[in-house]
């Protein structure tokens, strides 16, 4: 769960998320509205409204709400307030309520109680059901969602391998005077030797580990530390000082025309979908319409969603009023007690629709998007691809527009949520599913190129291919991308994936070679929790 900081980059054995459930699903409806009695109240099966506990804060806020300029509506409350508000908002708006343990909320501290909150059940693969319940500081929250600005290096690690011989790099940099990394000289697929003189490859030791995530994620601006690095294509290592700044994410990146010998084809690395990347998009939607592209690669391999509505833009962008026009971009599912009205808006349950104006993000709302009419999009993807990206493959599937998928397979998250302040924090609870015009959303377990060996999600047409880091994202020649242009060129063949791709080592890597898909030895990229999720303003 993500409270202050992200979750640890290094760990001396795989990082894995310990799901536990205490008792069986609740059952009842909502209360009558009687205040709880005796003890912390709980009485088993029987839920009170939410708006009983609602703003009832063991610490009340003082002040205004920035983004709406209101007094904060906290009241002096008890943590017992906090969890009873909890407890009952999740058997309201939890979309798996049914599945979520009932359980009593003495003993818990607030944010553990909400930990607990949450089905235990599996997906067809064994993944947990639910891999997105977490909570952000209010502040920070707002902080990120509006702005992208966070505490950093502007630089993004990918994690190749948490286990000794670790192999941590540089997936990508934020540009600009503002970015420590970029002043440093970074770029991906630098490799991470040490920080401070502690071995990132081979140390054992907790308390050295424990240093190193620290360092590799910090809490502020302000933190200095050394990093031992080997530039992609370097022989020797060089040592650079970092300090972390409150550092602005630039969401959409690399927007360049590739010439071939059937027109130019754009390409565009697009990173978060948070409010600034509207703008961003915006532009590069307009450049590559201006370029006169016959065809996108899109690049949201590390891109784990975030706005909804975002998304629906750029699903409208890409593929222009034509067709898109009174078709569905996604339609919302809450649970079973919400089968027609929107619990959270109290609004009547009506398509998304493809968003052919601005939304207001960073662009003056109702203004028309640019489009490039394309019946056809590659999509580069990775273990990071989540949520409101997949939405976007989804949505153009679901009216028919060509969807090629490039990379590996997808999270698999076709769920989503309102974040809710309460007291301070902002919880984010799986509260709807996603469907799009042909009324399909079933991906818990991703999208996966149709090659793809083993276990898969959802196949798409297209090739897996092992993420790159001897080559710059956007570079004709980075594998994901050389990939894509070469199943254009031969119309539809895979191959053999060029030089510079990371792959898993020994005969099965040397077999998927032959046969023009490697397994992956897929990098994890850690972000915030916020930026993994389809999000909804209300």
């Amino acid at each position: 769960m993500f409270r202050h900081r992200a979750s640890g980059v290094i760990a001396i054995s795989m990082l894995a998320v310990a799901l536990g459930s205490c008792g069986g699903g609740g059952g009842g409806g909502l209360g009558g509205g009687t205040p709880p009695i005796g003890g912390s109240g709980y009485v088993r099966g029987r839920f009170d409204a939410s708006t009983l506990f609602e703003a009832r804060c063991a610490a009340p806020r003082t002040g205004t709400d920035p983004t709406s300029g209101r007094p904060w509506p906290d009241q002096l409350g008890t943590a017992l307030d906090e969890k009873n508000w909890l407890r009952s908002w999740t058997h309201e708006l939890y979309l798996w309520y049914r599945e979520a343990p009932d359980l009593d909320p003495a003993g818990y501290a607030v944010l553990d109680y909400f930990d607990a909150l949450k089905t235990s059940a599996v997906t067809a693969s064994g993944q947990p059901k639910d891999r997105f319940h977490f909570t952000i500081p209010t502040d920070e929250w707002l902080d990120l969602s509006q702005s992208g600005a966070s505490a950093s290096y502007g630089a993004q690690w990918a994690v190749l391998s948490s286990t000794p011989p670790r192999d941590v790099r540089v997936a990508y940099i934020e540009p600009g005077a503002s970015s420590p990394a970029a002043m440093a000289g970074l770029a991906r697929g630098a490799r991470v030797f040490a920080i401070d003189g502690i071995d990132v490859v081979n140390t054992n030791v907790q308390a050295d580990i424990d240093r190193l995530n620290d360092a590799m994620s910090p809490l502020a601006a302000g933190e200095s530390h050394s990093f031992t690095v080997q530039d992609a294509g370097s022989s020797s290592q060089r040592t650079v000082s970092m300090t972390s700044a409150n550092v602005t994410s630039t969401p959409v990146q690399n927007v360049r025309t590739i010439a071939t010998a059937s027109g130019p084809v754009g390409y565009l690395l697009f990173n978060d979908h948070i409010a600034t990347s509207e703008a961003g998009l915006v532009d590069a939607i307009t450049t590559l319409r201006d370029a006169g592209v016959v065809d996108l690669v899109l690049d949201v391999r590390y891109n784990g969603g975030g706005f909804l509505d975002i998304a629906s833009e750029l699903a409208f962008m890409i593929a222009g009023s034509a067709r898109t026009n009174g078709r569905t971009f996604e339609l919302l599912q809450f649970n079973d007690q919400h089968p027609t009205r929107d619990p959270v808006t109290g609004e009547t349950l009506a398509p998304i629709p493809f968003h052919s104006t601005a939304e207001g993000f960073s662009v003056v709302a109702g203004t028309p998007l640019p489009t490039l009419g394309l019946g056809r999009v590659y999509v580069l993807t990775g273990a990071g691809t989540c949520s409101a990206s997949e939405s976007i493959m989804n949505s153009l599937r679901g009216i028919d527009v060509e969807v090629i998928q490039v990379g590996s397979t997808t999270c698999g998250k076709p769920y989503g949520f309102y974040p809710t302040d309460n007291c301070g924090t902002t919880y984010f609870s799986i509260q709807f599913r996603g469907v799009n015009a042909k009324q399909f959303g079933d991906y818990p377990d991703g999208f996966s190129p149709a090659n793809t060996a083993g276990t898969m999600g959802v196949s798409v047409p297209g090739c897996s291919v092992a993420d790159d880091f001897a080559h710059a994202l956007g570079d004709p020649a980075e594998g994901r991308l050389a990939a894509a242009l070469n199943y254009r060129a031969t119309g539809g063949q895979c191959g053999v994936p060029p030089s510079g791709v990371a792959a898993k080592a020994g005969a099965a890597g040397e077999a998927g070679a032959a046969a023009g898909a490697l397994p992956l030895g897929e990098p994890r990229v850690p972000k915030s929790p916020w930026l993994e999720n389809r999000i909804l303003r209300r």
